[in-house]
């Protein structure tokens, strides 16, 4: 029997919030984005995860323009995947890019995120 594609699969994760299902990633919106096809949606997901991770380094130094920025961009990137967490926490660190509780917030998105896709794509 063939596999399914990662759309059709939801790894065993009690502790994500949001998007389809309960999961960090809207699997639907994958699937859309990628048309189903399940090798994409795989390297898609670790490219985001790169880029998430990334992300957060670049935002260490506290720069608020530079948060700003990067912010931004993790936004976009959040809502391709369909990472909605994600996507909603960066946009608050656009309208205040100097507060630690909301860094910290995206911190905890962007892992939950992580984590889910490591357990998807193993």
């Amino acid at each position: 029997m063939a596999a399914l594609p990662i759309a059709f699969q939801a790894p065993n994760n009690p502790a994500s919030s949001s998007s389809s299902a309960g999961n960090p990633i809207d699997l639907a919106r994958l699937a859309q984005q990628t048309m189903g096809d399940a090798s994409l949606e795989t390297e898609v997901l670790r490219l985001f995860a790169r880029q998430a991770r990334q992300a957060m380094c670049e935002m260490a130094d506290g720069d608020p323009d530079r948060c700003r920025r990067v912010a931004h961009r993790l936004k976009g990137a959040a809502l391709a995947v369909g990472a909605d967490n994600v996507a909603n926490a960066a946009a608050a660190i656009e309208e205040q890019p100097t507060d630690a509780m909301l860094r910290s917030g995206l911190a905890a998105a962007v892992l939950d995120a992580e984590l889910f896709i490591l357990r998807l794509c193993r």
